[in-house]
């Protein structure tokens, strides 16, 4: 089916290409999601091994237009299709029978497209792939979906297409627990600026007959902006309405801390940076024997122990999230360390220090932004490059990795945060933008009124993906990097 997709977009070309039973895309209006799904159902219908198709969208309309694209891609590859029928299916709601108005292209495979032009009350008894579009707008989405679930022990397909509609809309429910991992879904996500980047605007006007360029582009985009004006972050920009604020609430945060967890806290003036390698070397020393290391020595012995780590160097904090994985797989912290105007050498001991004394160091994430790229770089020298994730931070990252964080403390499976108000404020610092949950760019001050932007709830949220990423590193693997090590270094 896949060697037909020429004439797709990249997007597209994603889309038609998932094997997923389950495939769910949040999308912006009139980015030919729709249109491409309407190819992979011809394909497959026209194929002897493929599958009827059930698309249900939630008026007469749509349906209609469904078909025509279906007959559209039917005459392009030359597939031996039938004319567009107007009929009748008939569906059972409960204890009665109703009659749903749908248009059907048959093929000679002995398959068919079936387009309903409102939602049928059940699916249950019937075979292949079902195409739910502008999911956000039907009724009783949760309904529709168990019923069209059902086709999969038969091998069949489900396809959930979407622009928002809401913050509280079942279908941006689903997508929360598909980006918490509570759903074993695959997700799509096409924004207008997405969709521009990989062409969509090109190829509109390949399809008008208008000569393209990036300053015409550019002010389509913007008409099209202001055309949808107060709707354009729902219907262009995957935005639900009425998602703003902070991502985790208070109470949450609370439900998770320990008083008994510390945070420990070095900081140095700027003096101290202008002391010589080796006074600056043995004052760092003598604050992790005195300081930090009865702390690491608790841990030392844990077989499975993470990190994330900011860092700054002036301005803000360097915050590194130790977090343990227990015998209930659940992920305990057992201290914050802060580091506060540190040179970037002593930052490096620092770090050093306490890695090099843990016994069972699985994984680390670090912030590889910037100045941030030195400490990464050196950390994945010394611990292996699979062990220690050097993290560019985008809006893509906080996309794919904040709803996993958010869903770990609502089921306790990290705990014992500190009860720290510096914390506590980082991690509500998240807010919710273009509707991705990340640190916007204003800053916070500490209790003594020095700047804060949102430092530990960014290595909370690397410490977990660092959990989730590299759990599966044993004695075996470190041994195996090390044996690479020593080899590359022999034949230097």
């Amino acid at each position: 089916m896949t060697e037909n997709v020429e004439t797709l977009l990249r997007y597209q070309k994603k889309w038609a290409e998932d094997k997923s039973e389950v495939a769910i895309i949040e999308k912006s209006r009139r980015t030919g999601v729709s249109w491409s799904e309407a190819g992979i159902s011809t394909l497959e219908a026209s194929s002897k091994s493929g599958m009827n198709a059930w698309y249900i969208g939630y008026n007469k309309d749509m349906a209609y237009e469904f078909i025509l694209y279906c007959a559209w891609w039917a005459k392009l590859y030359n597939l031996a299709a039938g004319e567009i029928e107007e009929t009748e299916e008939v569906f059972k709601d409960g204890d009665e029978s109703k009659s749903i108005l749908s248009f059907v292209i048959r093929f000679d495979s002995g398959w068919r497209i079936t387009a309903l032009s409102s939602r049928p009350a059940n699916l249950r008894g019937k075979q292949g792939r079902v195409i739910i579009d502008e999911a956000a707008f039907h009724d009783q989405l949760g309904e529709l979906l168990k019923a069209a679930m059902a086709l999969l022990m038969w091998g069949g397909k489900v396809r959930i297409i979407s622009t928002h509609n809401g913050v509280d809309n079942e279908f941006n429910e689903l997508i929360k627990e598909v980006r918490e991992g509570k759903k074993p879904y695959s997700l799509h996500r096409v924004t207008l600026d997405d969709a521009l980047e990989e062409g969509l605007y090109q190829r509109i006007c390949l399809k008008l007959g208008k000569e393209w360029t990036p300053e015409a582009e550019a002010l389509w985009r913007q008409n099209l902006i202001d055309s949808y004006g107060e709707a354009a972050e729902e219907e262009l920009f995957c935005v639900p309405s009425r998602s703003g604020g902070t991502y985790l609430p208070i109470g949450l945060i609370e439900a998770r801390v320990n008083a008994s967890t510390p945070v420990i806290r070095i900081s140095r003036d700027e003096e101290f940076g202008r002391l010589p390698d080796e006074a600056r070397a043995f004052d760092i020393r003598s604050w992790c024997e005195e300081e930090l290391q009865h702390h690491v020595r608790a841990i030392s012995d844990h077989p499975q122990v993470f990190f994330g780590a900011d860092f700054a160097r002036s301005s803000d904090l360097t915050v590194i999230w130790p977090l343990i994985k227990m015998q209930d797989f659940r992920l305990k912290t057992p201290f914050v360390l802060e580091i506060r105007n540190m040179p970037f050498r002593q930052q490096e001991q620092i770090l050093f220090y306490f890695l090099d004394k843990l016994k069972g160091f699985a994984g680390g994430a670090m912030d590889a932004r910037g100045n941030g790229q030195y400490l990464a770089e050196v950390a994945a020298q010394r611990y292996g490059f699979s062990r220690v994730i050097q993290t560019m931070l985008s809006e893509k990252w906080y996309l794919e990795n904040m709803p996993p964080l958010k869903a770990a403390l609502e089921d306790g499976t990290i705990y014992d945060m500190p009860a720290d108000r510096d914390i506590q404020s980082d991690l509500r610092a998240f807010k919710v933008v273009r509707g991705v949950a990340r640190i916007p760019d204003q800053r916070t001050s500490d209790k003594d009124g020095k700047k804060r932007h949102g430092d530990a709830g960014i290595a909370l949220v690397m410490a977990n993906h660092a959990a989730r990423i590299c759990s599966g590193f044993d004695d075996n693997i470190i041994s195996g990097m090390k044996r690479e090590t020593s080899r590359y270094l022999d034949r230097m």
